[in-house]
């Protein structure tokens, strides 16, 4: 291993992880210890293997907050969907899985289609700050979105308001429909969440390991490992990166 890489990806002699506690899909527990369970924490556990490292989970409530810390030396790498605004700061790998964002609408809406969603006069609720919201909010172009600062409040909102549409990831909405009376799941997606690895924009060397590990991680079927033993539905290995 270079030393390079490890200087500056565990700078302090240990790899300090950042991880979104808020998807549900990538942290699926904790250990006794308290520490973070799931796909996500144990792809950070072998990154630190891999560099011959302890692991240390920095927990995040959201990957909003996550990404504020970039550049910060709070965390070494983070764990978080990769979209355009992060990647201002934060240097991604390609992913390493992907997650499907779909919209659930009301009983008797008369949106049928994803496409249908973006017209004048609907209302989306969106978590804001997560990977799909923050694509909404660059290819919405008619619809309006209604924030909200947690999946819950999104959807309390939804349901108090009569908003038209709920934007979120599939597996959560497959939850979500199961309260609402003649709710329905809009077929496809709009986008699928990249989730991926990133660290600060100045570790190249850094940057350079983690790119190569999650295309190893992806090829060798550890990925595929991973969500076979945390039990996951709706998360899907993410294609070979484009070369």
């Amino acid at each position: 291993m270079s030393p390079e890489v490890v200087s500056q990806l565990a700078p302090t002699g240990t790899l300090r992880a950042g991880i979104n506690l808020s998807n549900f899909l990538l942290v699926t527990g904790k250990s006794a210890a308290g520490d973070p369970e799931g796909v996500s924490p144990d792809m950070a556990r072998e990154i630190a293997n891999r560099l011959g490292v302890p692991v240390k989970y920095v927990p995040y409530k959201t990957p909003g907050e996550l990404a504020d810390a970039a550049g910060s030396a709070a965390w070494d790498i983070g764990l978080i969907g990769a979209e355009p605004q992060r990647a201002q700061a934060i240097a991604f790998t390609a992913a390493y899985v992907e997650i499907a964002a779909t919209y659930l609408v009301p009983a008797g809406s008369p949106l049928q289609t994803i496409a249908d969603v973006d017209r004048p006069g609907v209302r989306i609720a969106v978590t804001a700050r997560s990977a799909y919201g923050l694509w909404l909010e660059r290819n919405i172009k008619q619809a309006e979105l209604v924030w909200s600062t947690s999946l819950d409040g999104a959807y309390e909102q939804f349901v108090a308001e009569k908003l038209d549409a709920l934007a979120g990831l599939t597996p959560r909405l497959l939850s979500d429909v199961q309260k609402l009376p003649g709710a329905r799941i809009l077929d496809g997606q709009f986008a699928a969440v990249q989730q991926a690895v990133g660290t600060a924009r100045g570790n190249t060397a850094g940057a350079a390991f983690l790119a190569k590990f999650v295309e190893e991680a992806k090829a060798s079927g550890f990925v595929a490992s991973l969500i076979e033993r945390h039990k996951v539905r709706g998360l899907s290995v993410a294609p070979p990166a484009k070369a």
